[in-house]
């Protein structure tokens, strides 16, 4: 796999914009930092395959871990290339596949749109249908109690250098069983930060020992499907699942919490839930 160059130029992941202040009394000029975001060309063999809009950086793990959530790759070795299009800093990635995997998934690369994309004209079961067909159920080989889900959920902060400096960026960290963090990842959309996290344990090899992840956001299907094809078995955000989430997340297997103040809410895959 080609690796990436190296940065010409720092990834300008925030900028300042000026603000005028209002306290109810006076009013005051100010600066204040705002996250980036721009949009990213996704090409695979040659064609367009998707534009995502996001906050620049880790752009080789987020297509990683992209192609994974499609069902385009299945192991880092699915890859022939991947890499940036003519110049470091571009805003396309072209990515290669082995032909091999290029005629095991030809089917993908041909449909209209990708699966994890809201849009219309699809049905909540044609959603789950579709994705559970793409996606193996997950066994149940961990249990989690109550304090190591806060515990998790309290350790998301640390992550997050964007978030503090601009109060707008999602975030994402992928734990393993014990609660050592293998990856995290933020960016101005939440799939997109779970997409990077995801990349990095899946380039990284690590993929196996994933188990946990703790996103900034409420779970969407979408998020669901990506952790999913990761093998994550609990899934935790800080606000509450849609319903389309749940119904995927038990279709799959997985454990879905919300973990929000003083309470833990549990949605499906209760039977990891230690005493």
């Amino acid at each position: 796999m080609n690796s990436p160059a190296p940065d010409v130029e720092p990834v300008l992941q925030s900028i300042e914009i000026a603000a005028i202040k209002y306290n109810g009394v006076s009013s005051e000029s100010t600066n204040l930092s705002l996250i980036t975001e721009e949009p990213l060309s996704i090409r695979v063999e040659g064609e367009p395959y998707a534009v995502v809009m996001r906050t620049p950086g880790d752009e080789i793990y987020h297509v990683a871990g992209f192609c994974l959530s499609e069902g385009i790759v299945d192991v880092p070795g699915d890859f022939g290339t991947i890499g940036f299009c003519e110049e470091v800093n571009s805003n396309v990635t072209t990515v290669t596949l082995t032909a091999k995997r290029r005629q095991s998934v030809a089917h993908i690369l041909n449909r209209k749109g990708f699966v994890s994309q809201t849009s219309c004209g699809i049905c909540g079961k044609s959603v789950i249908d579709d994705i559970s067909q793409a996606v193996d159920r997950i066994d149940a080989t961990i249990t989690i109690n109550i304090n190591q889900i806060f515990y998790a959920a309290g350790k998301l902060i640390q992550y997050q250098p964007i978030y503090k400096n601009t109060h707008s960026a999602h975030g994402a960290v992928i734990f393993d069983a014990n609660l050592d963090a293998l990856a995290w990842a933020e960016d101005v959309g939440r799939h997109n930060a779970l997409d990077k996290a995801i990349g990095k344990v899946f380039m990284s090899e690590l993929i196996d020992k994933a188990a946990i992840g703790v996103m900034s956001s409420r779970l969407s299907y979408e998020l669901v499907q990506k952790a999913a094809r990761a093998g994550i078995e609990v899934l935790i955000g800080v606000s509450r699942p849609t319903a389309l989430a749940v119904t995927l997340a038990r279709a799959v297997g997985m454990t879905l919490v919300c973990a929000r103040d003083a309470n833990v809410f549990v949605f499906c895959g209760e039977e990891r839930m230690a005493s």
